[in-house]
């Protein structure tokens, strides 16, 4: 049958000539041409004279690629300031801290150990008991922290790494207890020196529990820093009494000791504030080389680390206060004089704690922000452009 100019055959002929796609799939092109010359209308979207879904069209699939592309680097972004996704953070130089902590834990239960037994202490050994126990429950807290960072460092699960943290603190802290009851005379002070301890390792394993392991870290590093530099002022503690001016009246002797507290309390912060500022730094940094981004900490991380000696040292006299009661109360009772000096120790203890605690914040939120740089200036906003 020839093709006649006007006739259904030559429509029907020559419509898949000019209307096939140009791009797309072979087959559904041949299969439309077939359709097409046997005379079935297209149905679906192909009547409506789209292309077929099965059929993607350049543009479109590049479009497609390019949103999964910008689906795939979205989070990827949104991932650079969150380095542990939610994970309790890794706190470097921990087993160092540890080490350092169980040997500082271990002289001042020697020295107290040595003090209690020593000849010349005779009747006084309550009072000097009384009189160490609060450097011992200090170097227990901080042994208890660091040793549970140093052992829950690779945790990532916050409630099994708090667990743990408690367990850990738990085991230092019965160790030292049986330590203490091993090397020391078996009396009730003993014993209240091995429970007072315990406690203050465990309360300080559950601190290392807590998801900023950075800034606990910086906190123990602050405190071992104060209490080192405590025991080296201690050498030139009557120099600067000749130079308060103390003399030969009671009343000079005391003001001349609590102008020398106060220095102490004063240098003790100013360290504790550096050593948690230059921790944190040091530690972002490990971050960074390790894990190529490192989430920032914000300025109240930054106070909570310098005041966190001083933290620890009035939670050493709670603990003290609480637990310790019974010792405090048989030392007083030996004299009036040992009564006062009681007082007047836990009083001095409170005030270098508080010393500490504001000197320490207030010196690390200083060098935090001179390392800030300015504000970056936000471009007025631009007119919409004329069309």
């Amino acid at each position: 049958m020839s093709n006649q100019p006007g006739s259904s055959t030559a429509a029907q002929t020559d419509q898949p000539e000019a209307v096939g796609p140009t791009t797309g799939d072979g087959a559904a092109v041949e299969t439309s041409a077939v359709k097409a010359s046997s005379g079935e209308a297209p149905t679906g979207e192909a009547a409506s004279g789209e292309a077929p879904s099965a059929v993607a069209a350049p543009g479109e699939a590049a479009s497609g690629e390019a949103s999964t592309g910008e689906d795939a680097a979205g989070p990827a972004h949104a991932d650079e300031g969150t380095v542990t996704g939610g994970r309790p953070e890794f706190a470097p130089g921990a087993l160092v801290l540890a080490l350092v902590s169980i040997g500082w834990l271990a002289a001042m239960l020697w020295s107290t150990r040595e003090a209690i037994h020593s000849t010349a202490a005779g009747v006084t050994a309550i009072s000097l008991s009384a009189y160490a126990l609060p450097g011992v429950i200090t170097a227990a807290l901080v042994s208890g922290a660091t040793v549970a960072l140093a052992a829950t460092n690779r945790l990532g699960r916050a409630t099994l790494r708090f667990l743990a943290a408690v367990g850990t603190g738990l085991v230092i802290g019965l160790l030292a207890a049986v330590a203490i009851n091993l090397t020391y005379a078996d009396n009730a002070t003993t014993n209240t020196i091995a429970g007072t301890t315990a406690a203050a390792a465990i309360i300080g394993g559950a601190m290392a529990g807590a998801r900023q392991a950075r800034v606990v870290g910086a906190i123990t590093a602050a405190t071992l820093t104060a209490q080192i530099f405590v025991v080296l002022f201690s050498r030139v503690r009557d120099p600067l009494s000749d130079l308060f001016g103390a003399g030969e009246t009671q009343q000079s002797v005391l003001d001349a000791a609590k102008w020398v507290s106060r220095t102490e309390s004063l240098l003790a912060g100013l360290l504790a504030g550096l050593a948690a500022y230059l921790y944190l730094t040091w530690s972002r940094r490990r971050a960074e080389r390790r894990d190529g981004v490192a989430s920032p900490l914000r300025w109240p991380a930054y106070l909570v680390a310098g005041a966190g000696a001083g933290l620890l040292l009035l939670l050493t006299e709670v603990i003290i206060r609480i637990g310790g009661r019974g010792l405090l109360d048989l030392a007083a009772a030996l004299s009036e004089a040992d009564e006062v000096a009681q007082t007047a120790l836990g009083t001095s203890r409170v005030d270098n704690g508080i010393w500490v605690l504001f000197v320490g914040a207030l010196t690390t939120l200083i060098v935090f922000g001179r390392t800030l740089g300015p504000r970056p200036v936000e471009d007025e906003t631009d007119e919409p452009a004329a069309p």
